[in-house]
């Protein structure tokens, strides 16, 4: 949001500099997120000097120039080569001389020099309108009335140049009553009032309105729960027409395009009071009756950008006597019922609309203007009259325009404003610090929140209802701290607190334990939408009023997110990716499903480019590893199955007890085309609730170091090429022994020496008997019935 310094003073006055005030903003939550000049004419003419043109003759070198010599004062005479084909001599002329900066529309400028024009001194510029940026007006330079501009002056001396500094407010959403010139004063003038700084501030209020004759229009609010305010204008005599330079300069700080008296005088109370008006051609509207309400589902309607919409019922329609639709409450306008050139009668509307409706209309037609979006945030309901007053007499002091008859209001019940309760004591435990009373009460009534009762331990007050979003005592208390200073709260030196048993049934623990596990790993955490567009809208979760098309959906992966993510980085030359991210995935099946996930990807190098190893691509194997070390925090066994995903080229699935817990694979080159990706990405996805439910069934329990030293012996197995190592360690996890603490796989040997179709599989087995030494018969034992099961199943052969 844009606030004008220029603008924000004609409501406080204050001698603070405008860098000051910004801090001061920022302080009381009105974060200002940069300061802009603002100058009506770029570059404010400086440099820009009235000068006259003493000799003119063609340039010796090219037809299209002319050679002039202009005297700027002083005694200077500059050679000037210019190409206007209306320059001639004794004309009185701006002339830009040497260091002077001409800008385009753009910003963009360029900087005068002296220069040698096809072998002519040329001392400067003599200039047309648009270069100056004065009109758009290029026919030929500016010639001027030598009986009112003097040889010599500054160019600038005869206009009135506004300067300004436009402040950038990152503004949250819950503050509607900052959104305009006004609401920000008014926060501002309460910091100052309490923190002992210099500022007037001028309370606005309605102004008094000089009606002549009376007007036939009638008004009619079918529904007072949608619009529970209503005011209507009738202005008559209105010449619609260009706005004074005063008006346009204020609507261009804030990056607003003027487009005639009226139109400005109703962008002008909008952004200057916060509330949104709405001017209709009252010739055009049949009956002289405006309607409030709704109209039939599918009822066809132009809107003022020339789209035909169909309305769904639920709108809050402004219509005619003839139940023509005229304008979408509080979003949008019609095309045919707004201000134009011709129009001498117009109704000028001021309301507050239900905020909830307004926000429905808007999202429903995909629509987002200044009007809807302060409407449905809620705005001041008490503002409604004096906006719509102050609007009329511009109107009449701008366009001429004379109000007829008496305003037209419906206003059944007033909007109450809010009652509070606020404690001392609470205030105290929030705050961590003690606030006097009597400044509590200060900041209260600079606030100009009411205290209505002083009570034993705080005070009864009543909360103005255009803080829509102060409705609590810790509201309250907010607010309170806002203005009072964050600044001002001194961090504690001891923090206190109880250490808490860590509980195998809480999840938070188990992913707080493997984000941190992953984090020492390399890795960094990444937090992606759950909002977005999906391929496949097969069992996709769609919203019912999306913000976009690109935000249509529920995420069904995380994968999505997560190659999003890498191909940002990968794009500024960071191409080694470690990302993990906790989030839910959401399916349409025969019911909604929701599941939460931790999702991991990997790409590029494993570790950073070293002497000692410079190409260390990661891979899937890579990947194994890393889930394998989250998995071993369970205390779990897992079965190892093939997966087909369309998401993976090749792809493993983890089972415990016939339930998927892991889903591991190498995204395939599809997908990665999709996101313009091309290095290989690896990724897995852990199911976060199963995994919760087995840490709780297979609670770790912590046991002594054994006494007894651990047994290795290995065995090199000849079998047939399609044997896998995982078949051959489930089966060897089938053993019965006890002693089997460990399997492994050191070497797979496929070459020569070997009968054909077969392959070697090392492996060595780890055994220990924690009670004694194991006896070298036990592990014969062990060893022979590993062998007889190798045989059986695989039909293996022993190496020698």
């Amino acid at each position: 949001m844009k606030i004008s310094n220029n603008w924000l003073k004609d409501f406080i006055k204050t001698e603070i500099k405008s860098e000051r005030i910004g801090e001061f903003l920022t302080d009381i939550g009105l974060e200002v997120e940069g300061i802009e000049k603002f100058e009506s004419v770029k570059g404010s003419l400086e440099g820009i000097i009235v000068g006259k043109v003493l000799t003119c003759e063609k340039h010796p070198n090219a037809d299209k120039l002319n050679k002039t010599t202009v005297d700027i004062g002083n005694g200077k005479v500059l050679n000037i080569v210019c190409g206007a084909p209306n320059v001639g001599e004794g004309q009185t002329v701006p002339v830009a001389v040497v260091g002077t900066k001409i800008y385009d529309k753009s910003g963009n400028f360029f900087e005068i020099k002296e220069a040698k024009i096809r072998g002519e001194v040329s001392q400067g510029m003599i200039c047309a309108e648009d270069e100056l940026g004065l009109s758009e007006d290029h026919g030929g330079i500016m010639i001027l009335d030598e009986t009112r501009y003097e040889v010599g002056k500054n160019f600038a001396d005869y206009f009135e140049l506004s300067n300004d500094e436009v402040f950038e407010i990152g503004l949250t959403p819950n503050r509607t009553d900052a959104m305009s010139h006004y609401g920000v004063a008014r926060d501002l003038n309460a910091f100052l009032s309490t923190n002992q700084q210099k500022g007037t501030f001028t309370k606005v209020s309605s102004v008094a309105l000089n009606t002549q004759g009376s007007h036939d229009f009638t008004l009619n609010v079918e529904n007072t729960e949608l619009t529970p305010r209503y005011i209507g204008a009738v202005i008559e005599n209105v010449m619609v027409a260009e706005s004074p330079a005063w008006l346009k300069d204020r609507l261009k700080a804030i990056g607003l395009s003027p487009i005639n008296n009226v139109v400005d005088v109703t962008n002008y109370i909008l952004h200057g009071f916060g509330q949104p008006l709405h001017a209709f051609d009252a010739a055009k509207i049949a009956g002289k009756t405006v309607k409030v309400g709704t109209v039939a589902e599918g009822t066809k309607f132009t809107t003022l950008d020339g789209v035909e919409r169909t309305l769904n019922g639920s709108e809050i329609i402004i219509k005619d006597g003839a139940d023509t639709p005229m304008c979408i409450a509080g979003v949008f306008g019609g095309a045919t019922s707004g201000v134009s050139a011709e129009t001498k009668t117009i109704f000028l509307e001021s309301a507050y609309f239900n905020p909830v409706a307004i926000r429905k209309a808007a999202k429903a037609h995909g629509l987002n203007t200044d009007a809807s979006f302060r409407f449905e945030r809620g705005v001041d309901p008490n503002i409604t009259r004096t906006a719509i007053t102050h609007a009329i007499k511009m109107i009449e002091e701008l366009a001429g325009g004379q109000l007829v008859g008496e305003l037209l209001e419906e206003y059944p019940k007033k909007i109450e404003d809010n009652y509070v309760i606020i404690r001392f004591s609470k205030i105290e435990q929030i705050l961590g610090t003690k606030i006097h009373r009597e400044k509590v009460k200060e900041i209260l009534k600079a606030l100009e929140i009411q205290v209505l009762n002083e009570i034993q331990n705080g005070y009864e007050i009543s909360v103005p209802a255009y803080r829509a979003d102060v409705t609590r005592e810790i509201d309250v208390i907010e607010e309170i701290l806002r203005i009072y200073g964050y600044n001002k709260i001194d961090a504690p030196q001891k923090i206190a607190f109880t250490p808490v048993k860590l509980d195998a049934k809480d999840q938070d623990e188990l992913e707080n334990s493997w984000a941190r596990t992953l984090q020492s790993l390399g890795f960094y955490e990444a937090i992606n939408n759950s909002l977005t567009s999906v391929r496949d809208e097969n069992e996709a979760v769609k919203l019912l009023n999306p913000l976009s098309n690109d935000l249509a959906f529920m995420r069904k992966s995380l994968l999505e997110g997560l190659l999003q993510n890498a191909i940002y980085n990968i794009n500024r030359k960071n191409q080694d990716i470690k990302f993990f991210e906790f989030g839910k995935i959401y399916h349409k099946k025969e019911k909604y499903e929701e599941r939460k996930q931790l999702a991991i990807l990997v790409s590029g190098r494993e570790v950073a480019e070293n002497w000692l190893q410079p190409k260390s691509v990661t891979d899937f194997y890579n990947l194994k590893g890393y889930v394998k070390v989250l998995l071993e925090k369970l205390g779990i066994t897992y079965l190892e199955k093939s997966l087909t995903d369309s998401r993976f080229s090749d792809a493993l699935a983890y089972e415990v007890n016939g339930r998927v817990l892991v889903r591991i694979g190498k995204v395939s080159p599809e997908m990665l085309k999709d996101f313009d990706i091309d290095q290989e990405c690896y990724y897995a996805e852990i199911e976060l609730e199963f995994a919760q439910e087995l840490r709780v069934h297979y609670q770790l329990k912590f046991k002594d170091i054994p006494k007894f030293n651990k047994i290795r012996r290995d065995l090199a197995l000849l079998v047939d090429k399609h044997i896998s190592y995982e078949d051959l360690y489930q089966t060897a996890k089938k053993n019965k022994s006890q002693f089997i603490k460990n399997i492994n796989l050191f070497d797979v040997y496929e070459g020569k020496n070997l009968p054909e179709g077969k392959k070697s599989y090392a492996m060595s087995f780890e055994l220990l008997n924690e009670e004694k030494t194991l006896e070298e018969k036990e592990i014969s034992e062990v060893m022979n019935s590993l062998i007889k099961s190798f045989q059986k199943e695989f039909e293996a052969e022993l190496r020698s």
